[in-house]
C-alpha cells in the first residue's frame, strides 16, 4: 500500500512525518500525495502490473484477471 506523507509540527518545534495509507491506490501508482506517473494510461499500467505479478510468480492468466479492473479505477474515470 502507498504512503502519503504529511508534515506537522511536534511539541518541541521539530517536524515529524506521518505516513497514511491510501485505500484507493497501491504504492506503484501513488505516493507522497501524488501519482508517481501522472500521464500513464490505464493500459500501460495494466501491462506494468501484469509484469510485476509475473515476476512474483503468478501465472499470466491470473495476472490478467487481477489487472482487468485497472481501467475502472477512479484515476482513469472521465
Amino acid at each position: 500500500m502507498p504512503s502519503v506523507s504529511t508534515k506537522s509540527v511536534s511539541p518541541n518545534g521539530g517536524l515529524i512525518i506521518c505516513s497514511l495509507l491510501s485505500k484507493m491506490y497501491c504504492s506503484y501508482c501513488y505516493g507522497d500525495g501524488q501519482f508517481k506517473q501522472p500521464d500513464i494510461l490505464a493500459s500501460e499500467m495494466q501491462t506494468f502490473v501484469k509484469g510485476k505479478l509475473k515476476e512474483m510468480g503468478f501465472p499470466g492468466f491470473i495476472a490478467g484477471f487481477f489487472t482487468k479492473g485497472i481501467p475502472k479505477l477512479e484515476r482513469w474515470k472521465k
